[in-house]
C-alpha cells in the first residue's frame, strides 16, 4: 500500500508506524503523536487528510451494521469522530489505541502494542512490556489497570464453561481478568509470548524455574526425603503384646442339641416334659434291653414299663425274646401319636400344633398350588385376540401413512 503524496506532506518528519486499508483508495495512517485518515478523490468529495490528536482523555467505539465511528474525547476541547467500515474496526483500532496510550505515558516510547482486545466492556491491551486492562463504557481512560512484566511471576487460567479467567500473578498477588471461554486460550498465548520475551526464556517452564521460591528450587530428590517420615531401626512394638488372653484351645463338645457335654457322667440325661410333666430318663444303650430292636421301640418300652401301664399285642412275640418287648413298642407309638394329636407331647410338636391352629385362627385360606387350566387358557386366548388386533390396526395405519406420503409427493 503506497502512501499518497498528501500524506506524506502532512507527516512533518514522522514516520509511519502502521497503515490500515478502509477500502478502494481510502487508508488510515498512524504516527507517534497522531492518526491520519485518507479519503480519495470521490463523486462527491475530492482527496483529503484528516488529522487526530493522540493526546485524547480516552477513545469510544460505536458499531453499526455497515460503519463504525471512532471517538477521541480530548475533555474540554471536546470530541473528534472518524468513520471507517466495520469489518475494519479493530483492525484500525489498535494501532490508534496504542499511539493514544503512549501519549498518555502508559507506554514507553520504545514499547510495541502487541494485541488489542475488546469484550464487551473490558479492553485489553497486550504490549511488549505490560497487560492493560480497563473495565467500562469507554475503550480507554484514566481508570485502568496495568500489570509489568518485570512484576509477574505467574500466570495461569481457571477455565468455565461460558467464560473463563485468566490469573496474572503481579507482585505476589493474583490479578483475574475475564474473558469469553472461545478466546482464553488465544488471550494466554499472546500473554505468554509477550512474558517470555521480556524474560528471555524459551518456555514458560524455564520461567516458572527462575521465578520460583528459593526454597521450591532444592533438589526435588532431597525435598521429597525431608517429607517423607524417618524410619527408625527399632521394629514396631505390637499394639496386641500384653493384656490379652489368648482364647482357650480347646472347647467343650456339645451334643445334638447344643447342650455342653459333661465329662465326669457317664450318660447325659436331659428332663423332658413327659404326659404328666415327670421327668422322662434317657434309654440305655442297646446292649442292656436284651434285645436288637430300634432305639426309638426299646426307649418306648421303657417308657410304658416305667410308668406301669398294661401292655398289650396283636402279635406273637419271638422266640429269643420277651413278649414285653414288641408290645411295649406298639403302645408306645400309640402313645406318641395321642400325644401328638393332644398337643402334649414335646416342644417341638406343641409349637407346631400352636402354629397351625393360630393360621386357622387368622381367618386367610392358604392358597391352592394349583391353577385352574380353564381360566388360563381363557386368558391367553383373549391376550391373543388383543394382540392380533392391534397387529391389524398398525398395518392399517402404515397403509394409511404410505397412501399420504405417496399423494402429498404428486403435489396433491
Amino acid at each position: 500500500m503506497s502512501v499518497p503524496g498528501i500524506v506524506q506532506s502532512k507527516l512533518d518528519g514522522e514516520q509511519i508506524a502502521a497503515q490500515v486499508p478502509l477500502g478502494g483508495e481510502d487508508g488510515l495512517y498512524v504516527t507517534r503523536t497522531r492518526t491520519l485518515v485518507y479519503r480519495a478523490d470521490g463523486l462527491l468529495s475530492d482527496e483529503s487528510v484528516e488529522e487526530y490528536p493522540h493526546d485524547a482523555e480516552r477513545i469510544e467505539i460505536s458499531e453499526g451494521r455497515r460503519k463504525s465511528a471512532i471517538t477521541l474525547d480530548f475533555g474540554i476541547e471536546g470530541e473528534q469522530r472518524f468513520k471507517v467500515p466495520t469489518s475494519r474496526l479493530y483492525e484500525a483500532l489498535h494501532p490508534v489505541l496504542a499511539g493514544v496510550l503512549n501519549a498518555a505515558g502508559v507506554t514507553g516510547a520504545d514499547e510495541t502494542v502487541t494485541q488489542t482486545y475488546q469484550f464487551s466492556e473490558l479492553t485489553l491491551v497486550i504490549t511488549s512490556e505490560r497487560v492493560v486492562k480497563h473495565v467500562g463504557a469507554a475503550v480507554w481512560d484514566e481508570d485502568y489497570e496495568e500489570y509489568h512484566f518485570g512484576d509477574v511471576t505467574a500466570l495461569d487460567v481457571e477455565e468455565g464453561n461460558v467464560s473463563s479467567q485468566i490469573i496474572v500473578e503481579s507482585e505476589g498477588r493474583p490479578q483475574r481478568i475475564k474473558t469469553p471461554s472461545d478466546q482464553t486460550r488465544e488471550v494466554r498465548e499472546r500473554i505468554e509470548r509477550a512474558l517470555l520475551e521480556y524474560h528471555g526464556a524459551s518456555s514458560y517452564e524455564e520461567f516458572a524455574r527462575e521465578h520460583a521460591d528459593p526454597e521450591d528450587r532444592a533438589d526435588p530428590a532431597a525435598g521429597a526425603d525431608a517429607e517423607a517420615s524417618p524410619e527408625t531401626d527399632d521394629e514396631p512394638a505390637d499394639p496386641l503384646a500384653g493384656g490379652v488372653d489368648p482364647i482357650e484351645a480347646n472347647p467343650p463338645e456339645l451334643d445334638d442339641d447344643g447342650a455342653i457335654i459333661e465329662d465326669d457322667a457317664g450318660v447325659t440325661t436331659d428332663e423332658r416334659p413327659g404326659d404328666g410333666g415327670e421327668a422322662v430318663a434317657e434309654p440305655a444303650p442297646a446292649e442292656q434291653s436284651g434285645g436288637a430292636s430300634d432305639g426309638p421301640e426299646t426307649s418306648g418300652a421303657a417308657d410304658s414299663v416305667a410308668a406301669g401301664e398294661p401292655i398289650t399285642s396283636n402279635e406273637p412275640p419271638a422266640a429269643d425274646e420277651p413278649a414285653a418287648t414288641g408290645t411295649d413298642g406298639a403302645q408306645t407309638g400309640t402313645d406318641n401319636a395321642a400325644a401328638a394329636a393332644d398337643g402334649d407331647g414335646d416342644g417341638d410338636d406343641a409349637s407346631n400344633g400352636e402354629s397351625a391352629d393360630g393360621f386357622a385362627d387368622s381367618g386367610f385360606e392358604p392358597a391352592s398350588s394349583e391353577l385352574e387350566a380353564d381360566d388360563t387358557a381363557a386368558q391367553l386366548e383373549a391376550l391373543t385376540e388383543a394382540v392380533e388386533r392391534q397387529n391389524e390396526l398398525l398395518a392399517e395405519q402404515q397403509r394409511t401413512l404410505e397412501t399420504l406420503i405417496e399423494e402429498l409427493s404428486r403435489g396433491r
